[in-house]
């Protein structure tokens, strides 16, 4: 009867520690190789209320000289990956440069991925790159500001493609560009 009793308490005392939250470890997801970048940038991504809307945004060259133009390339990325690749790093410290020399220009950041992963999971990862990219411009001394990120997902791909070549295409953050003031109306016509 005694051992009886023993089993009963034990079982009670397990069911207890089961059943109390403080008491149960807490899952901690998984961090990736690149993960953590943001903390370098804020990442509250709220429009400043003098800035324009999405559809204002053009293409570089429809707003900047063609010698300015030639600087905003995609960069991409590699596989599931949002950090900046070293052979991409020019490139960034080339608009950075052309972007500080014109005060009243405003950077439109789209954040692309491949067809592959579930669209949630693009439109995450696609915020990721964005959201380094511009980390980055900002560790080169644009001002975050004047930056603003969009996600697209897997959405409007350079290349519709299935093939290896054009999803390492498709991995891209993409730049638009809007000049502030009476100018922008003026350049785009």
């Amino acid at each position: 009867m005694r051992a009886l009793m023993v089993v009963f308490a034990m079982a009670l005392l397990a069911l207890a520690i089961m059943l109390c939250p403080g008491c149960r470890k807490r899952q901690i997801p998984p961090v990736g190789p690149d993960e953590g970048i943001m903390e370098a940038v804020d990442t509250e991504l709220l429009l400043p209320s003098e800035l324009p809307t999405f559809d204002q945004f053009k293409e570089p060259g429809e707003v900047l000289s063609p010698e300015d133009t030639e600087l905003f390339q995609d960069i991409h990325f590699d596989f599931d990956r949002s950090d900046i690749r070293p052979v991409d790093r020019p490139i960034l410290g080339g608009i950075a440069d052309c972007l500080k020399a014109k005060p009243d220009i405003y950077l439109l950041i789209e954040g692309h991925c491949d067809e592959r992963g579930t669209s949630e999971y693009n439109v995450a990862l696609g915020e990721r790159r964005a959201l380094s990219t511009r980390a980055f411009l900002a560790e080169l001394g644009l001002d975050g500001d004047r930056m603003v990120t969009i996600t697209l997902g897997e959405e409007d791909p350079i290349d519709p493609g299935h093939t290896e070549e054009a999803w390492d295409e498709n991995r891209r953050a993409h730049f638009k560009v809007w000049i502030k003031g009476e100018e922008a109306a003026e350049v785009a016509e």
